[in-house]
């Protein structure tokens, strides 16, 4: 029972107190607890609470598919959380530019609703989100999420991220005073440890990290002002339309010298909790899939996969 992780999907099998009809009964939903109880929360809100004398079977099942509207109101907190310099609504698909920093905000993604979102294949979607790019002196790129949108059938797809998830009350988060402090915008210490590939930042970056819509941002750092930083996040809590507040992290970094010390969860872990502060009730981050030892990071934290989303292009685009 100790190998299954908080959060995840399970049925319980308990005895019930004497005089029911039958002896025991069974509860599938989320596992919110192993100790002093094992406490699990159904589909439903309802929260099932039982001691462990009591307990007769606890089995994970896998988790619950995620569905697409899940995925979009995650997606549309993300967005807000990351919104490039420039937005537009194009027929049910938001467009964003941020001077080409960083890919979600250069890519427009079909985050309308499902029945106003305009297809690819017909129409003038197509052309005028095209046409929007062009005008900014970009091609046009396109954030897939799973279920959400596809490509016309001859785009090339690359860079595959997963959007990992979970409610910050599953999560394990330190307390007491932090050792990392939150600004409200990246300053000149800060940006130089943010990774762009190798390459040097662009001058537009403080702007496109510094953007948010109807939310707050924070950017932590763990090491004082007078020596180097041992590393950095960036944290930004905004609210998705199904009511959920999410404190999305973005910007993970640890410097070379100092990384394997555990250092990386801190600072996810306390800009979580800043997020929590704040109102946030559910946290998330994307990460490239094959980036397997920053997965296992956060799942050891209690994160779980949400899904996917992939970017899309013309042949021929340069990446």
């Amino acid at each position: 029972m100790t190998d299954i992780v908080l959060g995840s999907r399970v049925v319980l099998r308990y005895k019930l107190p004497p005089g029911y009809p039958q002896p025991l009964t069974d509860i599938i939903g989320e596992l919110v607890s192993l100790t002093p109880a094992v406490v699990v929360r159904a589909p439903d809100g309802r929260v099932v609470q039982v001691v462990p004398d009591k307990v007769v079977a606890l089995k994970s099942i896998g988790a619950r598919p995620i569905l697409s509207r899940e995925i979009r109101a995650l997606e549309l907190a993300a967005a807000d959380g990351w919104p490039g310099l420039e937005q537009s609504w194009i027929n049910g698909w938001l467009a964003r530019s941020g001077g080409g920093f960083t890919g979600r905000a250069n890519s427009a993604t079909p985050l309308g609703k499902a029945d106003r979102i305009g297809d690819l294949y017909s129409g003038d979607t197509l052309e005028r989100l095209q046409k929007w790019y062009a005008d900014r002196d970009q091609p046009l790129r396109l954030l897939l999420p799973d279920g959400l949108g596809n490509a016309p059938t001859d785009w090339e797809t690359s860079d595959e991220v997963l959007v990992m998830a979970a409610e910050i009350a599953n999560l394990t988060l330190p307390e007491g005073d932090s050792l990392v402090t939150v600004s409200g915008e990246p300053d000149d210490q800060w940006l130089p440890l943010y990774d762009n590939n190798g390459k040097r930042l662009p001058d537009c970056a403080p702007d496109v990290l510094g953007a948010v819509r109807d939310g707050e941002l924070g950017f932590g750092r763990l090491g004082s002002p007078s020596t180097e930083l041992l590393a950095i996040a960036r944290a930004a809590v905004t609210e998705a339309p199904d009511g959920r507040r999410w404190a999305g992290l973005s910007a993970v970094e640890v410097a070379p010298a100092h990384r394997r010390r555990g250092l990386g969860m801190l600072i996810c872990a306390e800009m979580i909790r800043w997020g929590r502060d704040r109102g946030a009730t559910h946290a998330y981050i994307q990460v490239v899939a094959d980036n397997e030892a920053a997965i296992a990071l956060y799942r050891t934290m209690g994160m779980l996969d949400h899904h996917r989303y992939r970017y899309a292009a013309a042949p021929g685009t340069a990446w």
